[in-house]
């Protein structure tokens, strides 16, 4: 028969044909058996599961387990790890509690810096940290570390996001304003003023505000004749200092001696403060 009447399901070679054919079958039959497989694995599964649950009393589907308690994140180390009781004592000695008026940059510093006194060897310092850091907290603001331990994979993240929680938006423009807004009181005496000043700018140290409108921002916010004083000191030209000049002018009046007993006989007198 020539090759051009040959039927379209003509194959000239057979056994190769029955090789492939072969081949397809034994693959199809295997993801067969492995479906079935995993079935009935998932139906023993929930066999197991429904047993359990028909011993169980009803009461008990309510009370809790240890499956509910929270822990901290896992750190992944190589070989043994172990946090001396000493180090775990030194940390919750100062521990967070998460309330308003606790300041979370001032413990986050407090952390770090005993952090920065030890090393463990063959352990990476994210993993000390994390570990650590738990031990530093209480009430919410542990569950809080227990309950975003999957986002806190990393000190970085950790201390962004405990930052983020516990020094609020509302918190930090409070405290800008209160850089902003500064004023000498009228009891005050420049030494003190400066103090507030720089504890304002202590307790919010992401304020964002240059040195010179720190530096601007305080002049201006003196009285009358504490500027009076900083102006002559300067030579009638404080404004058109540089900001170390200006800062080194300011620091040394703070701690002038005669300046300060010059406040305290004026306050002895009962007169206003400079």
């Amino acid at each position: 028969m020539n090759r051009r009447h040959l039927p379209g399901n003509f194959v000239d070679n057979p056994e190769a044909l029955f090789r492939k054919t072969r081949a397809k079958l034994k693959k199809r039959s295997s993801t067969h058996q492995q479906e079935a497989s995993s079935n009935q694995e998932d139906h023993r599964n929930l066999s197991l599961e429904f047993e359990a649950m028909a011993i169980k009393l009803i009461r008990e589907f309510s009370a809790p387990t240890t499956d509910n308690i929270r822990t901290g994140p896992a750190a992944e180390i190589n070989g043994n790890f172990e946090l001396k009781p000493g180090l775990i004592n030194m940390v919750q000695s100062n521990q967070f509690c998460g309330k308003a008026h606790e300041d979370a940059s001032a413990h986050l510093q407090h952390f770090l810096e005993i952090c920065c006194t030890f090393t463990i060897s063959g352990v990476p310092r994210d993993a000390i940290l994390l570990c650590l850091f738990q031990f530093s907290l209480l009430g919410r603001a542990k569950q809080w570390f227990y309950a975003t331990k999957e986002k806190n994979t990393t000190w970085a993240l950790c201390s962004t996001n405990f930052l983020t929680k516990f020094f609020p938006m509302g918190k930090t423009n409070a405290l800008c304003g209160k850089i902003t807004s500064f004023q000498q009181q009228h009891d005050e005496s420049v030494p003190e003023a400066w103090e507030r000043f720089q504890d304002y700018i202590l307790k919010c140290p992401h304020h964002g505000m240059e040195s010179w409108l720190l530096m601007k921002t305080f002049y201006h916010g003196l009285g009358n004749s504490a500027r009076e004083t900083m102006e002559a000191t300067a030579g009638g030209a404080f404004l058109s200092l540089t900001i170390p000049q200006a800062t080194t002018l300011v620091e040394k009046m703070v701690s002038n001696q005669s300046w300060n007993e010059q406040r305290t006989q004026t306050r002895k007198k009962g007169g206003g403060m400079y």
